[in-house]
């Protein structure tokens, strides 16, 4: 049977003044994981207040949680709660001045011995490596996503576009908001990366692949991509969760 092993990381990078990045991991009633990745943006740490409100709310909803058997019941679950968590920095927004404008995108994964379903907003994102190779599941919200979707600027253009950093859909900016919601399977030795752009700006997919691929443990592999996030800049904060899918047994031989 497969288990999931999970490790998550945050660190704020060489530039910034504080982190405005939230994650964790967390267990509901029936053991199964929820990832939350949370890149929080808006004024004087107002994006911090943003991303934490959000795990908080969802770490709350999740332990109370249980029943959920499957794919479907994940998303709704999904949907629900992140809509919820919407309204909540919607409102918190608007009735507190210096909290105006904040928002923050959410990367969060269900994860159970027979399927993991991801709900996505904005430019945090979620790869797999697996047998067919290394691939993101998840499409950016951004202005210069778009335009490379849509044939007006290359992938290449898109690297150095001076609007790089602009968010189309986030938690929070606004009253309703479009969640992504995917469903994927998988198997023994495949991983899941969850980040913030902190990291995926910075480390590169061939890079991603060799530090997966690895024998590190997991808590190595984490600190490998913060330190290379860092040494490539580290302009932002850097957050990533890394789940890894193995044999019952192997957990056990593992504790």
């Amino acid at each position: 049977m497969t288990k999931v092993k999970a490790v998550f990381k945050t660190d704020q990078g060489k530039v910034r003044q504080n982190n405005e990045d939230s994650g964790g991991t967390f267990v509901n009633q029936d053991g199964h994981l929820l990832a939350i990745v949370a890149d929080g943006m808006g004024g004087h740490r107002a994006g911090d207040v943003a991303s934490q409100m959000t795990l908080s709310h969802l770490q709350k909803m999740w332990e109370q949680s249980e029943g959920i058997q499957t794919a479907d019941q994940a998303g709704a679950w999904l949907k629900t709660h992140v809509l919820q968590v919407n309204r909540l920095l919607f409102e918190h927004s608007k009735s507190n001045q210096e909290c105006e404008g904040m928002g923050t995108t959410i990367e969060a994964v269900i994860a159970t011995d027979h399927f993991t379903t991801i709900a996505h907003v904005g430019d945090s994102r979620c790869y797999i490596l697996n047998d067919s190779g290394f691939k993101q599941l998840t499409e950016d919200h951004t202005l210069v996503n778009e335009l490379v979707r849509t044939g007006q600027i290359t992938k290449e253009d898109a690297e150095h576009h001076p609007r790089k950093n602009w968010i189309l859909r986030a938690l929070g900016t606004e009253k309703d908001v479009k969640i992504d919601i995917k469903t994927i399977m998988f198997e023994e030795g495949d991983f899941l990366l969850l980040c913030s752009d902190g990291l995926s700006n910075k480390v590169s997919d061939n890079v991603m692949v060799q530090i997966l691929q690895n024998e590190d443990s997991l808590e190595q592999k984490a600190s490998s991509f913060v330190n290379i996030a860092n040494e490539n800049g580290g302009e932002d904060n850097i957050t990533l969760i890394i789940l890894e899918f193995v044999d019952e047994i192997e957990l056990g031989d593992d504790k």
